[in-house]
């Protein structure tokens, strides 16, 4: 029988590792992804970025966050679409999602709200209530 050590600074950083929540950034603005993407990392999350929605899905299949902050206006697809086919796939719906988006009007809240989203922030976004909120979600919703 063989035994295999680690070391307490390996033991650590599984244990980090482990609890280290996983976001999904979907936005098509480069600043404003380069801005999200700093600011979540620098708040102790994994991140992954889209610049649109062509491989959404797949991305949720592989990596599995734990949280998806999403844009409603893409280049290629409407972000009301990927949150209605979102409450149509088991795996997908049941993934937290908070909207930051340019659209300002109550009707969009509202809609993207019934189409299962959890939070609605209009741009520019105070980066402290959207760090408090994604906290909030994911204290809440444990996988």
């Amino acid at each position: 029988m063989t035994v295999q050590l680690i070391s307490a600074e390996q033991q650590v950083e599984s244990l980090k590792s482990q609890n280290i929540k996983k976001v999904l950034l979907v936005e098509d603005n480069d600043a404003n992804r380069m801005l999200l993407t700093d600011c979540l990392s620098f708040s102790g999350y994994k991140v992954k970025s889209l610049s649109d929605g062509s491989k959404f899905f797949s991305t949720v299949e592989t990596f599995q966050p734990d949280l998806i902050v999403l844009d409603l206006k893409l280049p290629d697809i409407d972000g009301f679409f990927l949150l209605k086919e979102m409450q149509q796939r088991f795996d997908a719906a049941k993934i937290p999602v908070i909207i930051v988006s340019g659209l300002a009007f109550k009707s969009d809240c509202e809609r993207a709200i019934g189409l299962g989203a959890r939070r609605y922030f209009v741009k520019p976004v105070i980066l402290t209530e959207l760090t408090q909120a994604i906290e909030k979600e994911l204290s809440c919703h444990q996988k």
